[in-house]
């Protein structure tokens, strides 16, 4: 479970941040043992040298500070600026620093070092707090090494010195690049983590498309099947009284469609449904026609790739359905061409759908067209739609780059 005491970047972290803040922190805490280990080292010379209260003291307090600041990298998952944790670690991490800064006033000449841990525990303190908060912070820490040679000087009558000790000269440098080190660090695990959300954010967006597409596909099928329901439905109730033989087929025909569309659906929540161009043109025509619009085919080139195929077929669909739901057509023609290049060679196939109804003032931009045009772009082509004194078109465009069809029969 999270510590509630910091606010976490992401609820659930994948396998691989998780074994990147592991490397992070393991390295951070590496660093931090090194340093104290140097220190120790020093305490420990210092108690050989004068084996008093002070040097056991410090010795002490210095394990105390070593063991909080590696407990304490731990809160550094927040990332920067991401907050301090309870009060109370925030203490843990200062007081036995300060106690070593203060017993290192009473130890021989050379106790500049007893500042480090100080100096280590203000770094990490100042990861957590915000841009302006975090300066201020690391300059009261120099400001503590100074103030402490200041100190030192009024006390001993002596300037304060690193021992000349091995390792300690390096432990100075080291010591003064760690904000650096953990800033740079830090930066590197905040861009881990918005890359991971970046991630997550991808797939989410993935599903949302997938998502998009199926209600898309949903609306074709079960918006044109229930439009022709309605229309044989009303055919059916209007010739039962002069023609209950004709009103029993357009029954049947209505049964049917209905079968149709259910099976349809099935097949596209299993992913499987295909959609054929010829079937929803001669569908289209029978409908129209069905309707009262006597609807005028003329087929030219059909096209062969799979994505373009359904997308026009789809377009077919949906502008027959737009044509009962939206009009009072008497008259439609559908139109399947290609267009010829600059140079004569085939530009792009040409669907064309018009009628002479009047058109609602939502019908050329619907959700089912608007998801039309979407398909049809993502392959190249167009989707236009015009309307001039009661007559409507719709013109879908496909490259013949998406093409390479064949003729179908007139």
């Amino acid at each position: 479970m999270p510590s509630p005491e910091i606010p976490q970047p992401h609820a659930v972290l994948g396998r691989n941040v998780r074994t990147t803040w592991t490397y992070t922190l393991g390295s951070i805490v590496f660093i931090l043992v090194v340093l104290d280990a140097l220190l120790l080292n020093f305490a420990v010379e210092s108690f050989n040298a004068a084996p008093d209260a002070v040097a056991w003291l410090s010795i002490l307090f210095l394990l105390a500070a070593v063991a909080a600041q590696v407990r304490y990298a731990w809160f550094l998952r927040a990332g920067l600026g991401g907050g301090l944790p309870a009060a109370g670690w925030t203490l843990a991490l200062l007081v036995p620093a300060g106690a070593v800064w203060v017993l290192g006033l009473f130890l021989p000449p050379g106790a500049l070092v007893c500042t480090i841990p100080l100096w280590l525990a203000v770094c990490l303190l100042a990861c957590l707090l915000p841009n302006r908060a975090r300066v201020a912070v690391l300059g009261a820490g120099l400001a503590s090494a100074l103030l402490f040679s200041v100190l030192y000087w009024m006390i001993h009558g002596l300037a304060v010195l690193v021992p000349d000790y091995p390792g300690m000269s390096l432990l100075v440098v080291y010591a003064a690049g760690m904000p650096l080190m953990l800033l740079s660090t830090l930066w590197f695990w905040r861009v881990v983590l918005e890359l991971d959300r970046s991630r997550l954010l991808g797939a989410e967006l993935a599903v949302a498309q997938e998502r998009l597409r199926f209600a898309a596909d949903l609306h074709d099928i079960q918006g044109h099947h229930l439009q022709v329901i309605a229309l044989k439905s009303e055919l059916a109730e209007r010739l039962l009284p002069v023609n209950p033989e004709a009103a029993l087929e357009n029954i049947r025909e209505t049964r049917l469609i209905a079968k149709q569309a259910l099976e349809e659906t099935r097949t596209l929540v299993s992913g499987y449904r295909e959609t054929s161009l010829e079937n929803e043109l001669e569908n289209a025509r029978e409908v129209l026609t069905a309707a009262g619009a006597g609807c005028e085919l003329q087929l030219g080139a059909i096209p062969a790739d799979p994505a373009a195929h359904k997308a026009l077929a789809m377009t077919v669909r949906e502008a027959t359905t737009n044509i009962l739901r939206h009009s009072d057509a008497t008259a439609a023609a559908i139109t399947l061409a290609a267009a010829p290049g600059a140079d004569g060679s085939p530009g792009a196939t040409l669907l064309t759908i018009s009628n002479n109804g009047v058109q609602s003032p939502a019908s050329g931009n619907g959700t089912g067209l608007l998801g039309l045009r979407e398909r049809l772009e993502a392959l190249g082509g167009t989707l236009e739609t015009t309307s001039d004194n009661g007559r409507f078109e719709l013109q879908a465009r496909v490259p013949a780059a998406q093409l390479p069809g064949n003729q179908a029969p007139q």
